[in-house]
């Protein structure tokens, strides 16, 4: 049980300067890109010392690799310090424990205040939608799992396979279904008796044996968390209820209460499981065996058996298991679970299919690239369930508001009980009566629950349709966005240029395309691999180069020979001191058509030009225009490439505005520019490249994430697929979802101060205060369900 949260002997801890981490949400996706890699116990990132210490297993992963990932993140950072002691991580291990029985709102805020309590936890965050709590905890692990048990749920510590935490039932739906039946029969029989006259005492003895059926878990339940948490929840204020009503000889009243209670937890355990089933259909993607060769035999292995780089047979119509590199066979395969893509995509050997993926018609072998616990349905199960553990900015104002509406409501119900009879003479049990209804509404669960079930429908709709955002905060921000920033180059084009034009104007053509090319073979940039691509299918041989250097942003530079050349932008070679006057016609040419004009020379003049061009996206106008309807005030394309290219691509795709020319921190100054005039701007690009923009935004958006670790862990809200018309999407389901928090806030508050209200003319009934807060939780439920079945 321990195993989750043990430390090992032989751990090590290390520190990591990293330059760049400015803010506690930079500092989070650190720390939760570093945590999942294999072998990392435990990373936290000082944001005032600018350091990530980390512990880590060194029979697992190397200090190297951490670098590396925090490095792909888009941070520079300097040599680590490594050490043995492992101690200041063992006030800080954080355990999952899943929850069987918990249905309520107010039942988790009393559950995390109960964990609060404990000696040792820092920390409990309850995740009502999932039915889990995640502790961070120094003390003993079997402490916390009894005092869970002792709040009357089930607990079980959550391992690490797929499907963990979704077996069995995990809802209260099956032990409130018998007492709801049983109450509400009993409840039948006592008003049928009371028409036919029978004695009072048969028809009381009725009422009574519903009160005990209905009542008996409220009982043990309430009585569980006022002796764990200290608190009151709705089970203790039920059971106080229920027994005045007995005492003041209100007994179909305190049996239709009771009934009444019961029933609404079935129904509300039910309706949550319906909200989870988008969370279950994500775990059931991928198959738990696949057919495996190893040591020349096939065999049917559990995906948790299956180790990298073994093969993987899998025959036509079935899905895919694991994420992995097809060795042989040719086919479409489906990846609309992963990527919400609606049309197949063709594959074949050397490309890469992702676990959860259904293939066609053809048989393939895929190579294993990454075990089960890291490939993309599991990681994306990941974030999705920490998404759903972050709470949004309405669910703490909400919280916050709950903390004092119990205690003020039920200050408001003594005083009811006291004032009336003790100073204006009124009748003692007509006002305990009013008081002990009023105790029905002082519970805050429809409100509570206002937000995160809304939250919940909409990552999971969002997540069937190949989106991944990664909490309710972005999905509310995502709702308010004024600007939409894009970069251009992968995002509102394919990112894959091909050379159109070679221009010659002091050497061949060939000669021209032979220096670009020698230069650009040791270059990783896309407009070098387009000109080495250009001169393999021309035959033209590239002689060697010495002394490569590049300059990032601007070009590059090497020896062919004992002669120099360079090869980049108008303005490198202008800095350069090489005359440009008599290519300055054909650049304008070039550029005026969108193209990407790449200037070759040597020491003393332009040899001749290369001009590329980028396709766009089959839906950047589309989405453009789509967002424009949403009534996204203004988008923006942020460009390295020259001012005509982006003009040209920005007129075609509808953009209301362009910058061009822009290095990495030129992107960035952009963004904070907008966010100071315009207030909400979402950062669209690549996930690594535009990380630095992207961060700084009110929302980064990544496109195409599925299978890439960096555009996952950086951003924001990850596109799984390479379609655009997935933004606006996301913008109108998050605007949605936003409409449907408020309309749950404003209908909770409104009916429970309707309820409060008829307590004036002494008008308010316990049926109908139970019926009223029931019937508002199950309202606010099915209306945020209706986020299930939102469409593109």
């Amino acid at each position: 049980m321990d195993k989750a949260v043990t430390i090992p002997d032989a751990a090590f801890s290390a520190d990591i300067y990293v330059r760049g981490i400015d803010c506690p949400d930079c500092a989070a996706r650190v720390e939760q890109a570093v945590k999942g890699l294999p072998g990392v116990i435990n990373a936290k990132v000082l944001v005032n010392s600018s350091k990530l210490a980390f512990l880590y297993d060194p029979a697992l992963i190397e200090v190297e690799q951490v670098v590396s990932k925090v490095s792909e993140l888009g941070y520079t950072t300097t040599k680590a310090e490594q050490c043995s002691n492992a101690g200041a991580f063992t006030e800080g291990i954080t355990s999952t424990i899943r929850i069987f029985g918990l249905d309520c709102g107010d039942c988790a805020a009393k559950l995390e205040a109960g964990l609060r309590r404990i000696p040792g936890v820092k920390r409990a965050i309850v995740n009502l939608a999932l039915s889990k709590v995640e502790v961070d905890h120094s003390g003993p692990l079997p402490e916390i799992l009894k005092t869970i048990e002792a709040m009357g749920y089930t607990a079980k510590l959550e391992d690490k396979g797929l499907k963990s935490g979704f077996d069995g039932q995990n809802t209260a739906t099956s032990k409130y279904a018998l007492p709801t039946v049983l109450s509400g029969t009993m409840v039948a029989i006592g008003l049928f008796f009371g028409l036919l006259g029978l004695p009072g005492s048969i028809v009381s003895a009725a009422y009574l044996v519903a009160i005990l059926f209905g009542g008996y878990l409220p009982a043990r339940n309430g009585w569980a968390v006022l002796r764990s948490a200290r608190e009151l929840d709705m089970n203790v204020l039920v059971l106080i209820a229920v027994v005045g009503a007995v005492a003041i000889g209100r007994l179909e009243e305190a049996a239709a209460v009771v009934f009444l209670f019961s029933l609404g937890n079935t129904l509300q355990g039910y309706t949550f499981e319906k909200t989870r089933s988008s969370i279950r259909a994500l775990m059931e993607l991928a198959p738990d065996e696949a057919v495996v060769r190893r040591d020349g035999r096939e065999q049917v292995l559990s995906v948790q058996d299956i180790r990298i780089g073994d093969v993987v047979i899998v025959r036509p119509g079935e899905r895919v298991p694991v994420d992995g590199r097809i060795l042989e066979g040719t086919t479409f395969v489906n990846q609309a679970a992963i990527t919400g893509e609606s049309v197949p995509v063709e594959k074949k050997p050397g490309d890469e299919v992702l676990a959860g993926s259904i293939n066609g018609l053809g048989a393939l072998e895929v190579e294993v690239t990454r075990a089960a616990q890291d490939n993309t349905v599991s990681r994306i199960i990941r974030l999705v369930e920490q998404a759903q553990t972050q709470r949004a900015p309405s669910q703490q104002t909400v919280d916050r508001f709950a903390r004092y509406y119990t205690p003020i409501v039920i200050t408001a119900a003594i005083l009811v009980a006291i004032v009336p009879p003790l100073g204006l003479h009124q009748p003692f049990n007509k006002w305990l009566y009013e008081a002990l209804a009023m105790l029905l509404v002082a519970c805050p669960c429809a409100l509570v629950i206002s937000t995160p079930v809304a939250v919940v429908a909409a990552l999971g709709n969002a997540a069937r349709n190949g989106v991944l955002i990664k909490g309710g905060g972005y999905l509310e921000e995502a709702g308010t966005l004024s600007v939409v920033a894009f970069d251009k180059t992968g995002t509102l084009t394919v990112g894959e240029p091909r050379v159109t034009d070679v221009v010659p104007l002091t050497a061949t053509a060939q000669e021209v395309i032979q220096v670009a090319a020698a230069i650009e073979a040791r270059s990783e940039h896309p407009l070098g691999e387009a000109i080495t691509k250009y001169a393999k299918d021309a035959g033209i041989d590239a002689p060697a180069v010495s002394g490569f250097r590049s300059v990032p942003g601007r070009g590059a530079q090497g020896n062919i020979g004992d002669k120099r050349y360079h090869i980049g932008s108008e303005r490198f070679i202008a800095e350069l001191g090489i005359s440009l006057a008599a290519a300055r016609k054909d650049i304008a040419r070039l550029q005026s058509c969108g193209k990407t004009v790449i200037i070759v020379g040597d020491d003393k003049r332009v040899l001749g030009l290369i001009a590329t061009a980028d396709t766009l996206r089959e839906h950047s106008r589309a989405a453009v225009s789509k967002l424009k309807q949403l009534g996204i005030r203004k988008t923006v394309m942020l460009t390295g490439d020259n001012e005509s290219t982006a003009s040209a691509v920005g007129r075609e795709v509808g953009i209301d505005e362009f910058r061009a020319d822009l290095l990495p921190e030129g992107k960035l100054d952009v963004i904070r520019d907008l966010l100071a005039k315009y207030g909400k701007v979402a950062m669209v690009g690549d996930g690594v490249n535009d990380a630095p923009a992207m961060a700084a935004s009110t929302v980064g958006i990544a496109m195409g994430a599925a299978g890439t670790d960096a555009a996952l862990e950086t951003a924001d809200i990850a596109l799984m697929a390479d379609d655009l018309l997935k933004l606006p999407y996301t913008v109108k389901l998050s605007r949605k979802a936003v409409s449907i928090i408020r309309q749950n806030i404003a209908f909770s508050l409104l009916l429970k101060g309707i309820i409060l209200l008829l307590v004036i003319p002494g008008w308010l009934t316990m049926w109908l205060a139970v019926a009223g807060d029931t019937g508002t939780s199950l309202l606010v439920t099915l209306n945020s369900m209706r986020l299930l079945r939102a469409r593109d």
